[in-house]
């Protein structure tokens, strides 16, 4: 079970599982390897999976109606990656969720995690908690990009995350922070002066 480790501690920050329920959730856990550049959601096919990071990172995105590519989430090893709300209500995802590294990655089906959820408290309240928090920090995110500078969610950004800073491209990064590539390039060489 040695390969199950990183996602079992993750739980375990949470919430004790039993044998019985380690068991049962490894057993419906898909590991897979992800190239780089490839999608593992896309708009219009429904979120079967909770996916949860072993190694690598992926950004969440959608386009605009003309094509400019906006990033809605950035995540890295034990973190999950999802379109919540085409899992949580399986209808057609509105994002996409690409591979920015060559990648592996554990996936938990809908229709196998959900009924465990159901009959092992435990887990339901894991993955409670962590959409809780999840929403949590999406909001403090929608209110420091209202109240707060370009300069500002940038070192708002590079204090909480400074391991992800330098590891993913700039443009997702500038993307994801609410600026243009030029922008953040700008920001990061005044930063360094």
């Amino acid at each position: 079970m040695s390969n199950y480790t990183s996602i079992l501690n993750n739980i375990n920050n949470y919430v004790s599982l039993s044998q019985v329920e380690i068991e049962r959730l490894t057993s419906i856990i898909k590991t897979s390897k992800v190239k780089k550049k490839q999608y593992i959601i896309q708009p219009g096919i429904v979120c079967q999976s909770r996916t949860y990071i072993v190694q690598g990172a992926f950004k969440v995105f959608y386009l605009d109606e003309n094509g400019k590519e906006h990033t809605v989430s950035i995540g890295v090893e034990d973190w999950f990656v999802t379109d919540f709300y085409s899992y949580i209500n399986q209808t057609p995802a509105m994002n996409y969720a690409e591979a920015l590294e060559d990648s592996v990655i554990m996936q938990m089906r809908y229709e196998e995690i959900e009924p465990l959820c159901r009959e092992f408290h435990s887990l339901s309240e894991y993955f409670r908690l962590t959409t809780e928090k999840a929403f949590a920090f999406s909001r403090r995110r929608v209110i420091s990009n209202i109240s707060k500078t370009a300069e500002e969610r940038y070192d708002e950004y590079l204090e909480k995350y400074p391991h992800i800073v330098n590891r993913v491209p700039q443009y997702v990064l500038a993307s994801y922070l609410g600026m243009s590539p030029e922008f953040l390039s700008k920001i990061r060489k005044l930063k360094s002066k």
